[in-house]
Parts: structure tokens; sequence; C-alpha cells
């Protein structure tokens, strides 16, 4: 099975952010398969408006099933009517989809009004007991905004997900989880979480380099990328990048 995995949009109206998702929505619809589903990963409206995600609605009308989720720039009660076609609502925004192939557990790591991120009680307890509903034989993917460990990446270290020991307690309660997928860093980046790989969606709207490389904490020069996560008979992970030029 095959995700194509994007994050980070940042759509707000203006004609750079809908340029580079849009080279990446051409990109996914010229891609002849089989690819199971797209996961977007949050931070798809900059501002939050109904504008930005009516805009993403139309460019991720895509041949493939799209799965999303919130960011830090994204508003709950303006995301669920303008992606999910749900009654605007606050509360946290956690679901779980299903299909042939996988078990997808979408998790709102946001915290209104702030840019780090943290799964509260309530959500930790809706993830335990939704992994507990799904032990069969199909693999589970845990996919949320913010990543739970250290990239090594300044800019992002200082708002990443906290009580990241709590998460990784209730995962390791639940060998059907198979991968940990997130984005929030605006970089392409693998590593590992309570024993599971943890990939990162590289961000569409700008790259957040090492300090190592010597370029601005944020750079808009690079281009856009996207993940491939493809996941064997023997439910192991392998990740591609790809940069969309």
């Amino acid at each position: 099975m095959t995700i194509a995995h994007i994050s980070d949009l940042h759509l707000d109206g203006g004609p750079r952010a809908t340029e580079r998702a849009s080279r990446v929505a051409s990109f996914l619809r010229s891609m002849p398969g089989p690819v199971d589903l797209v996961l977007v990963t949050g931070d798809i409206a900059d501002h939050g408006s109904g504008e930005e995600y009516a805009e993403a609605a139309a460019l991720l009308e895509l041949p493939f099933p799209v799965l999303t989720l919130p960011g830090n720039h994204d508003r709950r009660a303006a995301f669920r009517a303008g992606l999910l076609g749900e009654s605007p609502a606050d509360d946290e925004l956690n679901r779980v989809v299903r299909t042939d192939s996988a078990v997808y557990v979408l998790c709102d790591s946001t915290i209104p009004g702030q840019d780090d991120g943290v799964l509260t009680d309530r959500t930790l307890a809706w993830l335990d007991e939704t992994l507990a509903a799904h032990t069969g034989e199909l693999p589970v993917f845990v996919c949320f905004h913010h990543p739970p460990v250290v990239l090594h990446l300044p800019y992002v270290d200082r708002i990443r997900q906290s009580g990241e020991d709590r998460l990784a307690a209730v995962l390791n309660r639940h060998p059907q989880v198979v991968a940990v997928l997130c984005g929030h860093a605006h970089t392409a980046a693998v590593t590992t979480f309570a024993g599971r790989p943890l990939c990162v969606g590289p961000g569409i709207a700008s790259t957040v380099p090492l300090p190592a490389e010597g370029l601005p904490e944020v750079c808009f020069d690079l281009p856009p990328m996207i993940a491939l996560h493809v996941l064997d008979d023997e439910r192991r992970l392998v990740t591609h990048y790809r940069a969309v030029v």
C-alpha cells in the first residue's frame, strides 16, 4: 500500500501559497497510482478563514481519498465546515477512518491560540479506546500535526508536541500501530517514537532547514515536497521523499 503524505499548505489567499499547493496537487493528479490515499497533516489554511478552506477543498479534489487533520494555524469550526461538511464546532477534532487496507487514527494536537501542541487527556483516552477497538488484521497509523520529538530544528522544537511520555505509554499498549505520521516541522524527517517509525511530512509552503545548512531559519526558496510511504506485506514501512519542481 502507498500513502501520499503532504503537510503545511498555509493557504492565505496569496498567489505564492496557491501556486505551490497547486503544483503539488497537479503532481498528485498525474500519478497513475495505485495510491491508497492522500494524508494532509495540518496547517491547511494560514488564518483559518472560510475562503482559505474553500480554496483548499478545490485543490484537494484528487483522484484518491483525502484525509485531513488540523494544525495550529487551522480553526476547528471553519475546518469542519469547509473541509468535512460538518456543522461548525470548536471541540477537539478527532476522527478514525478505516479503509480496506489500514486504519487511520487522526488526532487533534492543537491548542487554540497557541503554536505548540499536546494531546489532551480527553484525546489520549479516545486514542487508547480507539486503538483497543481496532486490534484486527489491519495495520494502524496514528496521525497528528505536531511532532512529539526533538528534530534539532530550534524554530520548530520550541513549538513541538509536549506530553510525549503519555502518548508513548498509550502506543506501547497497542502493537498494531505501525507508524506515526505528522507535519508542522516543514522538513522531511524520519526518526523513531515508541519503537515505531515517525515520519514528518515536509512543508509545501516553506522549508525549515537545519542550522548546519546555513540557510534562513525559514526558507521560501526550496521547492515543496511530498512523502510517499510504502507499507509492505511484512508491515515494514519505507518512506520516499519527492521535491515538486
